[in-house]
């Protein structure tokens, strides 16, 4: 057990005169007390923060990037890694098969297996590419993602990817990305937004009395059972399939949790199925431009919370 050691208050400086208004007595006292809890907050050490990092597919480069990206990340003082053989046999256990297309539940329940504060997913290859024109060539490629173990929210991702000549050219290079010392500090300014950002939403929870919203059914007969309509958009609009989903050939389904005013408004998305590369946030855009005819119980317009689903399927070549 850690001992804190406070500082006593010489008696003279709390032996107030009788001549002293109480108020004043009482504000000398305050500041004192927050200068010891400032003094003691100063002396404790920041925890520092866990991370686990899976390994980047079977492959020997995918072996290779995760190894070389955790002898990166272990320079930093403000991280502990994970022990990689007990990420593995947690992973394994918990039945986790690779997958970088994973629901909030999901991506939480793997932190709690884990026991980490965050983990990086990926998946890493060297490809040989043939274009219709000019030479054939080597793609070596590591897509990251940085997932909070806390909430499941995909936190960050990133694909760093070369071009050469041959497979050892363009593995270097990739190899070499990611030893560099900007890509750690990468990865501790994003964790640090999202702590920041998940205390900034706690605290907010605490101070104000969030409504409860009706989630909707699944179908329609159970809605009509219950004396329900769902909600209608006025149009479907799909969301646009982005040049870096394209450029990774990303294919995967996005699930947005929606909450509709009684006018049938917008008024939070929240995705509860990240695929990154871009298309959570063209999911994300779409569905903030939708305006739907309300959700209605007993002729009485009600707000209420649907899930959207959009899968998304890389472009033909």
């Amino acid at each position: 057990m850690r001992v804190v050691q406070l500082q006593t208050i010489p008696r003279q400086f709390i032996n107030f005169s009788r001549n002293v208004p109480v108020r004043v007595r009482l504000l000398i006292l305050a500041s004192l007390m927050l200068s010891l809890c400032l003094g003691v907050s100063a002396q404790t050490p920041e925890r520092p923060v866990t991370l686990a990092v899976l390994d980047f597919g079977n492959s020997a480069i995918g072996r290779l990037t995760s190894e070389k990206l955790v002898a990166n990340l272990k320079q930093e003082t403000t991280l502990t890694i994970l022990d990689r053989d007990q990420a593995r046999a947690a992973v394994r256990g918990a039945g986790y098969a690779g997958s970088m297309n994973l629901s909030l539940n999901e991506a939480r329940n793997l932190g709690a297996v884990l026991g980490c504060d965050f983990f990086i997913l990926g998946d890493a290859q060297t490809l040989r590419r043939s274009p219709s024109t000019g030479p054939a060539y080597f793609e070596s490629y590591a897509s990251m993602f940085l997932v909070s173990g806390r909430s499941g929210r995909l936190v960050s991702w990133e694909r760093p990817n070369f071009h050469a000549a041959t497979a050892v050219e363009s593995e270097k290079a990739l190899l070499s990305e990611l030893s560099h010392e900007d890509v750690c500090q990468r990865y501790v300014g994003s964790i640090r937004r999202a702590q920041e950002n998940e205390q900034g939403e706690r605290r907010l929870i605490i101070d104000q009395q969030t409504p409860i919203i009706e989630v909707a059914p699944e179908d329609d007969k159970s809605a009509d059972a219950e004396g329900l309509r769902l909600p209608r958009p006025y149009r479907h609009l799909v969301p646009a399939y982005p040049e870096t989903a394209a450029r990774a050939e990303a294919e995967a389904m996005v699930d947005v949790l929606v909450d509709l005013d009684t006018n049938g408004e917008v008024s939070r998305v929240e995705v509860a199925r990240w695929a990154g590369f871009g298309l959570d946030q063209a999911t994300v855009a779409t569905v903030r431009q939708l305006h739907f005819f309300p959700a209605m119980r007993n002729g009485v317009a009600i707000p209420i919370r649907v899930l959207l689903r959009y899968n998304f399927r890389k472009l033909p070549k």
